[in-house]
């Protein structure tokens, strides 16, 4: 089933380099980027995205950490999207992510995890629409 999710490549990626990397295996794992743009969050906007982690002790953290630096953002598309793109990054600690998994190979950290991915169909749509749609609303 066509399915929408969405990666968001983090700031350390993009400081080290490593986006094209990334990039290049979204398309060899059989992704359709469908759009895709590198933008620097505001901590308002990091605040909106993050909303469903506002009451945990690491909410204004994972803040200050993604509007560090530039991030990219792109909606990707394929056959069960979401279960893919999670199989293909890995677990959340990079240390425990298959070996081969991008997090296995670029996170630093459970909190630098190198990248994003929705967590479900559901909000694969809500993420996506927030950076394609919501986004377009706020003034850079």
């Amino acid at each position: 089933m066509q399915e929408r999710t969405l990666m968001i490549i983090k700031p350390e990626i993009i400081q080290k380099r490593n986006a094209g990397n990334i990039i290049t295996r979204v398309e060899k794992e059989g992704f359709v980027i469908t759009t895709m743009r590198m933008l620097q969050l505001t901590r308002t906007q990091a605040a909106d995205f993050y909303a469903i982690h506002k009451d945990k002790p690491f909410f204004n953290g994972l803040l200050d950490y993604i509007t560090s630096g530039p991030v990219i953002v792109a909606r990707l598309e394929r056959d069960n999207a979401v279960e893919k793109w999670r199989e293909v990054i890995g677990a959340t600690d990079p240390k425990k992510a298959a070996p081969g998994t991008i997090r296995a190979l670029y996170g630093e950290s459970i909190e630098r995890n190198a990248v994003h991915g929705s967590d479900s169909v559901e909000n694969g749509r809500i993420e996506t629409d927030f950076f394609f749609r919501v986004l377009e609303s706020y003034s850079f």
